[in-house]
This record gives C-alpha cells, sequence and structure tokens, in this order.
C-alpha cells in the first residue's frame, strides 16, 4: 500500500497560559496541505517490523521514528502482522509544518485500512493523540480549530481552495522547547475561534513570532518580503522555522518563490 501524506499550516497561534503539567493551553486552527511524504506498507519479508526512510535525512533510529512509534502504539492495541515500511522524507522537518506527525497518522491510518482493523476515525486519533500533539488533526485531514495542548479539536469551515500557499524553510533550526520558553503566554483579546470565520482579513497573530523573530531576525525578514511580494497573508507556521504566504494568483507565487529560492527550500502547494 502507497500512500501521499499531508502536512499542515497554521492559521494564527495563540498561546494562552503555561498549564501545572508543564504544557501549554493554546488556541489555533490548522489546515491540511498537500506537500507530501510518501508512505508504503507492505507484508515484511522478515518476522520483525522494518522502517527504512529514504529522502530528506532524518536524525533519529528508525524505532524512535513516529511511524514505528505509530505501528508499535496500534500494535499494542490490536495485534499486527509484521510489516516493511519505506518512508521518503520531502517535506521538511523542524519546520513547524507536522511533516512528522502526519508520517505517523497516515501510518495508523494505512493500517488500519491494510489490515481491516474498522477502527473509527475517533479511535484513531486518541491513538495519534499518544504519539504527538499535531498527530490527530491528520487523521481527520481537514480544517481544525485545536485547543488545550492542542490535541482537542473542532471543525472549521475555512476555504482555502482559491489561494496558492507558497512555504519557505530556511536553513534555521528553532527547537519547540526554546521556542515555549521564550513566550508570555496571554488570552488574546478577541479568541481566534470568534474570528474564524474571517482569519484571512482579520490576519492572525502567531505568538511564536516576537520572540523567535527577536531571535533569528532573517525570518521576520523573510515573512515580509512575503507581503511584499503579494502575499494576502503571511505567517511562520507552528514554531516555525517555515514561513508562508498565502497568493490569490499562481503567476504571483511563482514569481515569489523565484524570489526567495535563495532563502531555503521553498514549495508551493494548496489545503487538502
Amino acid at each position: 500500500m502507497v500512500v501521499f501524506t499531508s502536512c499542515k499550516i497554521n492559521l494564527g497561534l495563540n498561546i494562552i497560559a503555561r498549564r501545572t503539567d508543564g504544557y501549554h493551553d493554546i488556541s489555533t486552527i490548522m489546515v491540511p496541505v498537500d506537500w507530501s511524504d510518501i508512505l508504503e506498507i507492505v507484508p515484511a519479508r522478515g518476522n520483525e517490523t522494518t522502517l527504512t526512510v529514504l529522502g530528506r535525512g532524518v536524525d533519529c533510529l528508525p524505532e524512535k521514528n513516529l511511524v514505528m512509534k505509530a505501528y508499535r502504539a496500534l500494535d499494542a492495541i490490536t495485534p499486527l502482522p509484521p510489516v516493511d515500511i519505506y518512508l521518503e522524507k520531502i517535506v521538511p522537518d523542524g519546520a513547524g509544518l507536522g511533516g512528522g506527525s502526519a508520517d505517523a497518522s497516515f501510518t495508523l491510518r494505512a493500517l488500519n485500512d491494510m489490515f481491516s482493523l474498522g477502527l473509527a476515525d475517533s479511535q484513531l486519533a486518541e491513538i495519534a493523540s499518544t504519539i504527538g500533539a499535531d498527530c490527530p488533526l491528520f487523521i481527520y485531514n481537514r480544517p481544525m480549530l485545536a485547543t488545550g495542548t492542542g490535541t482537542t479539536l473542532s471543525p472549521v469551515d475555512i476555504d482555502l481552495s482559491s489561494y496558492h500557499i507558497l512555504i519557505v524553510k530556511p536553513p534555521v533550526a528553532v527547537p519547540t522547547r526554546e521556542a515555549y520558553a521564550s513566550v508570555t503566554p496571554k488570552l488574546w483579546n478577541r479568541p481566534l475561534e470568534t474570528i474564524a470565520d474571517d482569519v484571512i482579513a482579520e490576519k492572525p497573530a502567531n505568538d511564536f513570532e516576537k520572540s523567535i523573530f527577536a531571535a533569528h531576525p532573517s525570518l521576520a525578514e523573510i515573512k515580509q518580503q512575503l507581503i511584499n511580494l503579494g502575499a494576502d497573508y503571511a505567517s511562520m507556521s507552528g514554531s516555525g522555522s517555515a514561513l508562508y504566504g498565502l497568493f490569490s494568483s499562481l503567476e504571483q507565487a511563482q514569481k515569489a518563490a523565484e524570489k526567495l529560492q535563495n532563502k531555503g527550500i521553498v514549495h508551493i502547494c494548496h489545503a487538502v
């Protein structure tokens, strides 16, 4: 079985409060987009499940990869036959795009289909939430308002089909722990869910940007360039370091991609 995964962008991200368990309460709208890794799952040649990663390097042992964690989590609930998994990484990691989370969730979905397990999306999402905060989104693979620690999801009707989404991933690493440590949590005067119907016009902020842009001015420059090059809305995705712009014109998006190709990895994609 071969599947093409997704990744995501965040439309606004409010870090509301630090929790007693060390995590944070947030509010963000996450929109899956069609920049994909390629996942192939076949019956194992041997007696053990294996993972082979191709394409962009991932700096972790196979057993610690979220794909293997997904297999193990599902296998613990309903025993699975061994499989050989091949993952071609195309979406850059360390970007705030949820590429690894998508790989894990699409693994759960593929195994559910491959072995006719009959698990509902809600059951798969519950398993996915034990793997990573962004993982449940990709079980449903549609725009969602994420609250709590990011795993409480509510569908939102946001249509980005008219936009061409230009993503720029510069060669800058922003560890998630560092990103949260530099933010002062505060509930917005206008909560994100109240402006979801007109989120592009409202241009909600990403609370990570202030401190991350101060530490990495080149990211702020890329965001401003996206706006100067015609993006109707530009933002950092998640805790970065990827930035994106929404362009109503494909020609503008292509011209912006050419202008920004020296800034890192650039890719034009669309909402799922």
